[in-house]
């Protein structure tokens, strides 16, 4: 039986997830995290801390002195590194670990792909305690300003005029460090998409294609609605694609999953961000491919550890994910309406993530959602307007 590592920070919600993979794979599968998943792994559990991926991956490097392991996988931003490092070491298919730091900092994302004429935004870092009106001036008003290691648009602020721009500059660093080296990006307009993907040997295979049509102009950037398949013509698809793979060259990114989300005016498209892990969240569990319904964690984990291509064709039904916005700081109590949510045409599932009691905070500041509400349907129309009825019915309760 092949054996695979998952490392899936505490805070994920997916180990669930990939254990009914491996199970269905006849994949023995080992989660490396910082605390045990809520539920009993027994001798499949191991402890590493996340935020040291030198010491994850010798973790892990160790336990494949016991035990051959065919595949090591980061579900999230936070293992990347120490999955590329130990995968290294113990042979199996990897990336390099240089790659997977530089989709963990923007800096050096943006610089990689603007070495090789990626399409991107105008960019430029702001040192380490630095003000940013150099900066600023070099890419012009409105500007979005970013920390260079966070996601799910924590520090992400835009900022349309220069007397704004102080004032911004402290509140991301009041977020991330006050000390702490930032980037400032043109504000690109058109529409805005995330394009799921598998690297093997260096091939992009595009999943999926998802729309934003919740997306906003800022000053802040949650995420809101996901829904497949897109609205793009074929050939803004194509060059979605060819761009999302021209960036993984540029990096070094070789294998495994990928997320790279966009911005596209006609067939211009242009790269947000660059990730070496699958969509975040639960809302890998608005994708299926082929016949059976395949999920995506069964193809990473097929990729993780050598076995051939599966059907790689998303289901024709389409689908989509709200997930549910914080409206505001505080401690969260409850989300009411979930009940004539449920009864909504084409809504599958709910799951709320977030424990009662716990202290929420929306973007700038926060990183997390409360929950995913899930939409299937004959059309992806049908699927978008559910999710924007769920959206306007949810009532979310903050003390």
């Amino acid at each position: 039986m092949p054996t695979a590592v998952v490392l899936l920070p505490s805070t994920t919600y997916r180990a669930s997830d990939f254990l009914r993979a491996a199970e269905g794979l006849g994949v023995d599968l080992v989660v490396a995290s910082e605390n045990p998943p809520p539920f009993d792994m027994g001798d499949r559990y191991l402890q590493v801390d996340c935020s040291d991926p030198t010491m994850a991956a010798e973790a892990i490097v160790a336990l494949g002195d016991q035990v051959a392991i065919d595949g090591v996988v980061a579900a999230d931003d936070a293992g990347v590194v120490a999955a590329a490092i130990a995968g290294q070491k113990l042979g199996v298919r990897a990336n390099d670990p240089d790659a997977a730091a530089a989709t963990r900092d923007k800096g050096m994302q943006r610089s990689l792909l603007a070495r090789a004429e990626v399409p991107q935004p105008e960019f430029a870092v702001v040192p380490a305690s630095n003000d940013g009106r150099e900066a600023a001036a070099l890419v012009g008003f409105p500007l979005v300003l970013k920390p260079l290691d966070r996601s799910a648009g924590q520090g992400v602020i835009r900022v349309d005029r220069p007397e704004e721009l102080g004032q911004a500059v402290a509140r991301v660093r009041s977020i991330v460090g006050e000390t702490s080296t930032l980037v400032v990006e043109e504000f690109m307009t058109g529409d805005e998409i995330a394009l799921e993907g598998l690297v093997r040997e260096g091939e992009l295979t595009t999943l999926a294609i998802f729309d934003k049509p919740g997306a906003t102009e800022g000053p802040y950037f949650p995420e809101t609605i996901l829904v497949t398949p897109t609205r793009l013509t074929e050939s803004s698809q194509a060059e979605c694609s060819r761009v999302a793979a021209a960036s993984l060259s540029a990096m070094g990114i070789s294998h495994g999953p990928v997320h790279v989300e966009m911005k596209v005016d006609g067939d211009r498209a242009r790269v947000i961000e660059v990730a070496a892990r699958s969509i975040g969240g639960l809302c890998s569990r608005s994708l299926n491919f082929g016949l059976l319904g395949t999920t995506l964690e069964t193809l990473i984990l097929r990729n993780a550890i050598g076995l051939e291509k599966p059907e790689l064709r998303r289901e024709q039904t389409a689908s989509g994910v709200l997930m549910v916005p914080i409206p505001r700081p505080g401690r969260f109590i409850s989300v009411e309406g979930l009940d004539r949510v449920r009864s909504l045409e084409h809504i599958s599932a709910i799951d709320i993530t977030t424990t009662p009691g716990s202290r929420v905070d929306p973007p700038p500041e926060g990183d997390r959602y409360l929950g995913f509400v899930f939409a299937r349907g004959p059309e992806r129309a049908g699927v978008e307007g559910a999710l924007r009825q769920a959206m306007g019915i949810l009532k979310v309760v903050i003390e």
